[in-house]
């Protein structure tokens, strides 16, 4: 009986994506209420904290895990972890009193400029005490290999509750598989490429059974394979894209999202529209600050790479990636908000409409019957010959409240990790009537992050104020 779980090739490139410079975990920072965290005597109650994770893991067994090589082939898989220990996963920390946000982003910075540690399982929680109005936050991080933007959204219900509840139900005992030995993982390995092609044999064969819907699809996948590969022309060179360093600095913002809605209703276009108009009116009102002229602008092709979420309803609450992508031009030189959105809304229309994710989907299960590197040296190609600006992401979360043992969250903002020649990440979290913004950027290129936030929050009033003239 298998004791390991296979990495898939889409998980495994974010393994292969890692260097010193380029840290593949995605993180948060949530603040919670802290009343309800303290012990008796007023300290914040770290023990419980931890021995209330712990009652959680058997839900997310994967944070039990580690990574193990197979011999030769050299392909990650989980195993159990023998020396699990929650003290190093639950750490405790704590600013000095009293701690405001901008003490907090930058202690976000120094956290998410650490790598996680191989030989360990991949994540990290950062219990942070010290904050100004009786907070507390969680910095959390977890290997992309582990999770994507809505497994992530799982993990977190997995974790928290609906409820104010404080107590709870003691962990399950957990005991660990035995490692496997490699002589196994060798032998499993090989078995599995002697029956690749008898895989495909039997997809082939169902498949015959239903020619048209066959032809059809290879019809859309070939279209989509051309328009992933007219995606990756290089897009337009700019300060956003330089060679970063392993140092990170973290921002963020928040805003109703009911306020959100009423630029959707009146403007049109989605959510996610509004959202990419924002980024698109900042960028061009940030690029005029760092000396590029709206002129100089209109020749550019500015394109963000927009994850897309392919997890079917069956897997949820699964960890893993299940994700595609798109890539999208954004009118960064338009200054007029309501032509800015029509701009953004018509784009995205198309891009829906072309089968640009299809085509990367294909990649992915490609490299699955393939090589599983495939996967990563066509992400690598992507994020070199910088065929996008950065990334934009925008993961739908919980609209009722989570709570901690008690202790309500009242914020969250989400980081996206940065790849090469992508020195901002903008990841996008809405929780409980809030829209909530996570800036992650390199620190050397860019000592004026919070110049960009300030024009985020310009443009998005921008568009408020479009609205209300249009309502």
């Amino acid at each position: 009986m298998a004791t390991y779980e296979r990495l898939t090739a889409q998980d495994r490139s974010f393994l292969d994506l890692e260097g010193p410079n380029t840290h593949m975990h995605v993180a948060g920072c949530f603040v919670f209420e802290a009343g309800p965290l303290r012990a008796p005597d007023g300290s914040l109650d770290i023990e419980r904290i931890r021995e209330y994770v712990t009652s959680r893991l058997h839900q997310i067994p994967r944070y039990r895990q580690r990574i193990e090589k197979i011999p030769i082939e050299n392909h990650p898989v989980w195993v159990d972890d023998d020396c699990f220990n929650i003290a190093y996963h639950v750490r405790h920390t704590s600013l000095p009193e009293p701690g405001d946000d901008r003490q907090l982003k930058r202690l976000c910075g120094r956290v998410m400029s650490q790598q996680l540690d191989r030989g360990k399982p991949l994540w990290e929680i950062w219990v942070v005490e010290g904050l100004e109005h009786d907070r507390v936050a969680l910095v959390s991080k977890a290997h992309h290999c582990m999770i994507d933007g809505i497994a992530g959204t799982d993990l977190l219900q997995a974790l928290l509750s609906v409820t104010p509840a404080k107590t709870f139900e003691p962990a399950p005992g957990w005991y660990p598989n035995p490692v496997p030995p490699k002589t196994q993982l060798l032998r499993d390995a090989a078995l599995r490429r002697a029956l690749t092609p008898f895989s495909v044999a039997r997809a082939a064969a169902r498949a015959a059974r239903h020619p048209e819907a066959l032809i059809r699809q290879i019809d859309e996948s070939l279209a989509g394979i051309g328009d992933a590969l007219t995606a990756l022309k290089p897009a337009a060179d700019t300060p956003f894209n330089r060679k970063i360093g392993p140092h990170r600095r973290f921002d963020w913002v928040g805003f109703d999202l009911d306020e959100v809605k009423r630029v959707k209703k009146a403007l049109g276009g989605t959510v996610n529209d509004v959202v990419l108009a924002t980024v698109a009116g900042a960028v061009g009102r940030f690029l005029v600050q760092r000396g590029v002229s709206r002129y100089k602008q209109k020749n550019f092709d500015f394109r963000v790479f927009c994850p897309v979420s392919v997890r079917p309803t069956s897997q949820r609450g699964t960890l893993g990636n299940h994700v595609s992508s798109m890539i999208a031009s954004l009118p960064i030189a338009e200054t007029d908000p309501r032509k800015r959105m029509a701009a953004v809304t018509r784009t995205m229309g198309d891009l829906k409409d072309s089968k640009q994710a299809l085509g990367a989907e294909l990649l992915a299960s490609v490299s699955e019957w393939t090589a599983p590197t495939l996967m990563s040296l066509a992400a690598r190609l992507a994020f070199r010959s910088r065929a996008s600006n950065m990334i934009v992401t925008n993961v739908p979360g919980p609209q009722l409240p989570l709570y901690l043992l008690g202790a309500r969250m009242i914020e969250a903002y989400p980081m996206v990790p940065l790849f090469v020649n992508n020195a901002l990440g903008i990841a996008l979290f809405s929780y409980s009537g809030g829209l909530y913004w996570g800036f992650n950027a390199d620190w050397d290129l860019f000592p004026d992050l919070h110049d960009f936030v300030v024009a985020v929050n310009t443009s998005f009033h921008e568009l408020c104020d479009a609205a209300e003239a249009a309502a």
